[in-house]
């Protein structure tokens, strides 16, 4: 079954049956603001289910009748593709995205080795056994050195927005989130942006459920998210284009 379903465009024309995309959470405002310039253009109305790519890729698998996946990482689509539920040539990459360090406005915070300190009791990020943005922090943190001395202080949350809602109300000093995560909680500090060789190379699929009802409208609205329209709402949102192969 799936989970609560955030209906960012429910304008219901034609009788067209709506669309169901579930998607990473760290889509939520660019979706909406995607949904609705498809609708201006002609394109079906769409409900969002919006969750971890985990729980979502589980979701899918288990037979939650899905029309679209879009993850936030190879990993979660590569579960769905296995299981023989992703439509032959339609998944594409539709944006990147880079990670942060946030911290509260007050913090004592200034690099990610800071993180170490005594006084720096909680990290959050999103589960590194699942949550695509956990996986991206755990690796780069094991890469520069740093894992097996934060490990202690890892807090793992279900999705990304819960690492950075744990800043937001205190439970946490510090989490590793998006960049466009950072964008919507304006009250919190970047500390640090995670960039160069060693960042690591985050992308976000799309593509169609196998076995939806509606393939054709699926198909159109996956490639509505590679349109220049699109492309230019993510990246307004913060998104980066999707990095060539």
């Amino acid at each position: 079954m799936l989970g609560p379903l955030l209906v960012l465009a429910a304008l219901f024309q034609g009788g067209a049956a709506p669309l169901t995309v579930s998607a990473a959470v760290s889509l939520t405002e660019a979706l909406e603001e995607v949904a609705a310039a498809y609708r201006t253009a002609g394109g079906a109305p769409v409900t969002f289910n919006l969750a971890g790519s985990n729980v979502l890729a589980r979701q899918i698998v288990n037979g939650a009748p899905v029309d679209v996946f879009i993850s936030a990482d190879e990993a979660q689509m590569d579960v769905v593709a296995r299981a023989g539920l992703i439509a032959e040539g339609t998944r594409a990459d539709i944006a990147g995205n880079v990670l942060v360090l946030v911290a509260d406005a007050r913090t004592s915070i200034r690099t990610l080795a800071d993180l170490g300190n005594e006084d720096v009791r909680r990290i959050a990020i999103g589960d590194p056994a699942a949550v695509p943005a956990g996986v991206y922090a755990r690796r780069y943190l094991e890469d520069i050195g740093l894992w097996a001395r934060l490990e202690p202080k890892i807090v793992p949350m279900t999705n990304v927005r819960a690492a950075l809602t744990s800043v937001q109300n205190g439970s946490a000093a510090a989490a590793l989130v998006y960049a466009t995560d950072a964008r919507i909680a304006p009250a919190l500090k970047v500390v640090a942006t995670i960039a160069g060789a060693r960042a690591p190379r985050i992308v976000y699929p799309a593509g169609v459920i196998r076995t939806t009802r509606q393939a054709a409208a699926a198909a159109a609205f996956v490639n509505f998210l590679r349109s220049p329209a699109a492309a230019a709402i993510l990246v307004r949102h913060g998104f980066t284009p999707p990095a060539a192969r």
